[in-house]
This record gives C-alpha cells, structure tokens and sequence, in this order.
C-alpha cells in the first residue's frame, strides 16, 4: 500500500468521491449506520490515503489539536472490507501517529474508538478513557494516546 498525505485543497474531485464512497460504502451500508458523514470537518483535516494499484484501501483523517477535540485526534478510519486481512489498518493508523506528531510535535492523540476494535488501538498504545457510550447507535468508547 502507497500512502499520501494531504489536506483538503490539494484532494482533486474523483479523490474525494472516492474518500466518501469508501467511507459510506463502510460506515452506512456495511455497519448499517445511518449518519451524516460530510460534517465540514474534512476542511479542517489532514486526510491520510492509503492506495492499493491507484485504488483507495485504506483512509483516516487527522486533526491538530483543539480542532475537533482539545488533543490532536484520528477519525474516519476505514479499510476496505475486501483488504482487511493484509494489515492495512494497522499501517495506516501507524502513518497516521508519525503524521500527527510530525505537523503537531509530540502530542497526546484521541479517538473515538468502536468498542469491539479496543484491542487493535491498545495495540498501538491507546488507552480507553471514560465511559462506553453510544455514538450513532454503535458502542464507542474514548481512547487516548499519551
């Protein structure tokens, strides 16, 4: 998997069609999760793409602190169900911790982490803070990196 990151000017038009098909393709119709996706927030991210023979696989997007929560965080992230078993998220959530503490210094980093991928974000030193909660209908809990 080739990785690139970007912010929201320089994705070209088909690049965020396909960033939006993939994450609905996950997050709506896999999950079966009805929300609004496209929440002005991509404007204020950097989007980290990771690509398999010019096809999007793999997708996060970063934020700098006090820009979603008060610490740097991680959202969106998704791997296309027919490349999950190559590791592919395990890589991207990687780059995407480098990218994080690159453009922001070293940086606690939050997520909003689906409850039954708890142990895949401990695996990469994330620890559950405060209480489960439901977040479009799904269980979450808060994660967060020192």
């Amino acid at each position: 998997m080739n990785v690139e990151i970007k912010n929201f000017q320089e994705l070209d038009a088909q690049e965020l069609y396909d960033i939006l098909q993939l994450r609905s393709e996950v997050f709506v119709v896999e999950q079966d999760c009805v929300y609004q996706d496209m929440d002005y927030k991509d404007q204020l991210a950097l989007h980290i793409i990771g690509y398999k023979k010019k096809r999007i696989v793999a997708y996060t997007r970063v934020f700098k602190p006090g820009y979603y929560f008060k610490e740097a965080s991680i959202g969106r992230v998704v791997v296309r169900k027919s490349e999950r078993q190559y590791g592919y998220g395990l890589e991207i959530m990687k780059v995407s911790i480098e990218t994080i503490h690159i453009n922001f210094g070293p940086t606690p980093i939050y997520i909003s982490a689906q409850k039954y991928l708890t142990k895949f974000y401990t695996s990469l030193g994330f620890n559950i803070v405060g209480e489960e909660y439901l977040e479009d209908g799904i269980p979450h809990v808060g994660m967060i990196r020192e």
